[in-house]
């Protein structure tokens, strides 16, 4: 799969627990293998939380997104809906044609649109992604690219608000130090793999990238990082502008 690519029904696994539990109102086991880390599960019901159950990161840029908003890799569509209660103007894109049909089942104008696809065309005030929301661009030999479009997508004096979290404490000794070998990749790149039932998806790159990596890159494009707010663990929301 191509980096403007959308997904096959039967590489969708994360589509797939999204149409069971938004169906069924309940879903079976979201699988998640990694070459870095052992494997993990994402509760579904997580991706249809209100706005009161999200995490104080995400509550803060959805007060902050104003004018016209492009929800990227919306999921379930639970941050356009919280955005249509808050009576914002929204538009949600996945790559997911299954999470697409059910925000649409959801009254929402969600589309199949993959952010890097030069055909995908608009102007928006705010660029919204969420949890961990930095991991679409991939690869930091990617993060070029994602100000390029970015710079196609926003509208002037439009901003980014994104969240990420910062891996070094994945590499923290006992002395509070920390021993991370900066011969290797950078240290925030993680490979990915879902499985739902006996759907699996291909291996997807995913970028966590720390607020002083990304601050230097905006400023290499032409942008401007600003730190929103932080986490309890390492992660943060920033705000990205042109200038």
């Amino acid at each position: 799969m191509t980096n403007t690519d959308c997904l096959a029904p039967d590489k969708d696994p994360m589509g797939a627990a999204i149409h069971d539990y938004h169906n069924k109102g309940k879903a079976g086991r979201l699988r998640v293998f990694s070459s870095q880390f052992e494997e993990d599960e994402i509760p579904v019901s997580n991706l249809f939380r209100t706005y009161g159950e999200m995490p104080r990161l995400e509550q803060i840029a959805l007060q902050a997104a104003h004018g016209h908003i492009l929800d990227v890799g919306a999921g379930s569509g639970c941050h356009t809906l919280a955005l249509k209660k808050m009576e914002k103007d929204a538009l949600p894109i996945d790559i997911s044609p299954l999470s697409v049909e059910v925000m649409q089942a959801h009254g929402l104008n969600a589309r199949l649109a993959n952010v890097f696809d030069p055909h995908f065309i608009g102007q928006f005030d705010t660029v919204l992604m969420l949890m961990n929301g930095s991991g679409i661009i991939g690869r930091l030999e990617n993060i070029g690219a994602f100000f390029g479009r970015m710079k196609q997508l926003l509208a002037p004096d439009g901003c980014v608000l994104m969240d990420s979290s910062d891996l070094r404490y994945l590499f923290e000794d006992e002395d509070g130090s920390f021993a991370i070998d900066l011969a290797a990749d950078y240290y925030g790149q993680v490979d990915f793999r879902m499985q739902y039932k006996r759907i699996k998806g291909d291996s997807f790159d995913w970028l966590y990238i720390d607020f002083n990596t990304l601050s230097l890159y905006a400023s290499q494009y032409g942008f401007k990082a600003e730190k929103m707010a932080e986490g309890e663990h390492y992660d943060y929301l920033a705000r990205l502008t042109l200038g």
